[in-house]
């Protein structure tokens, strides 16, 4: 009877990790001030990287923000929405998403749109600022 309960105990626990609520869910993060920075400028870049696929290139995967929440969850057991609630300033995912969309159009307006922006240097920035975030993250120890 005991192995049953370890082995039911085993499984509700793998469950609750996959369905979000692992026990590091109810603990505030603890994370140097150097490392939530950086968790919010890789969440910064991939979304503005999603923003211009989605808007200038008819891709609304969102490829670059699940492959930053991917890494996160298996690097640091966090995902892109609690970085956004507890580690951004407005402490909500919402919120968050509004300010980096509005702050994307306007410096989509500001390059002359997704016509400007093709022939300018931005999307190449984008793809670079999100993959030094992410090798950043990934060195983390």
């Amino acid at each position: 009877m005991n192995d049953r309960r370890r082995a039911l105990h085993r499984w509700a626990a793998s469950m609750c990790f996959i369905m979000g609520f692992g026990i590091q869910s109810a603990v505030a993060l603890e994370l140097d001030e150097t490392t939530e920075v950086l968790l919010i400028e890789a969440v910064e870049a991939a979304y503005a990287l999603d923003l211009y696929h989605a808007r200038c290139r008819s891709d609304g995967s969102n490829r670059r923000t699940e492959n930053l929440n991917k890494l996160l969850a298996s690097r640091m057991r966090l995902t892109v929405l609690r970085v956004q609630d507890d580690v951004f300033p407005e402490r909500n995912y919402r919120k968050v998403q509004e300010r980096l969309q509005r702050e994307f159009v306007a410096t989509l307006n500001a390059n002359g749109g997704c016509a400007g922006v093709k022939d300018s240097e931005l999307p190449a920035e984008l793809r670079a600022r999100y993959d030094e975030k992410i090798k950043a993250i990934e060195a983390l120890p």
